[in-house]
């Protein structure tokens, strides 16, 4: 038996393609008119699809936005399950984060912050995949160590995602002068400091 993936056809190549498309589109639109200004017609037209094609990809520009983010939680539940479930459930928790952390584009997640900070509706949708991605971490944890304490990984799913933001903070303060994983290993570090 072949377990091997199956190689990506053309049909969904075109499609993820496409959906990259709209999505870099509707950052720029952000970026020059901002999020309340920005229409999906502009968002359709730079994409070069008509507006009823956009919303077989997206159904409202909130989507669009948190596309170029991507569905970091699912990833890092993945990241997580990967590990071997040796060493600590914040060691463990911290290395799913600093693995996905080298796929952001530096200049996109600065952008993209900049919009959520700039729009009501859009703050709360980040506070929403912080949430999001608390589950994640602890669902992965329980998963993975199914005889550990349910409440202790509850607790490091949540100091594990203070970390990150306190992190992801610091770095857009500082206009992401060095990798976003600097900071986010010396806020760990931190962590580990204070708890000692």
């Amino acid at each position: 038996m072949n377990d091997a993936p199956k190689p990506e056809g053309l049909r969904e190549r075109k499609r993820r393609e496409t959906s990259r498309r709209i999505a870099d589109a509707g950052l720029k639109a952000f970026l020059a008119n901002g999020y309340d200004a920005t229409t999906l017609d502009e968002i359709a037209a730079a994409a070069g699809i008509s507006r009823r094609t956009f919303f077989h990809y997206f159904k409202s520009k909130d989507e669009v936005l948190f596309a170029s983010l991507g569905n970091h939680a699912s990833v890092v539940k993945a990241s997580i399950l990967a590990e071997p479930p040796t060493g600590t459930a914040i060691d463990i928790a911290r290395d799913a984060l600093l693995n996905i952390i080298g796929s952001f584009q530096g200049a996109q997640m600065m952008a993209t912050a900049k919009i959520m900070r700039e729009s009501k509706t859009l703050r709360s949708r980040r506070h929403t995949g912080y949430l999001q991605l608390e589950q994640a971490i602890f669902e992965g944890l329980c998963e993975l160590r199914p005889d550990q304490a349910r409440d202790s990984l509850r607790l490091v799913a949540l100091v594990t995602v203070v970390a990150l933001r306190l992190a992801v903070e610091t770095w857009q303060q500082q206009h992401a002068r060095h990798p976003l994983e600097g900071y986010v290993r010396d806020a760990f570090e931190r962590l580990k400091t204070e708890i000692r």
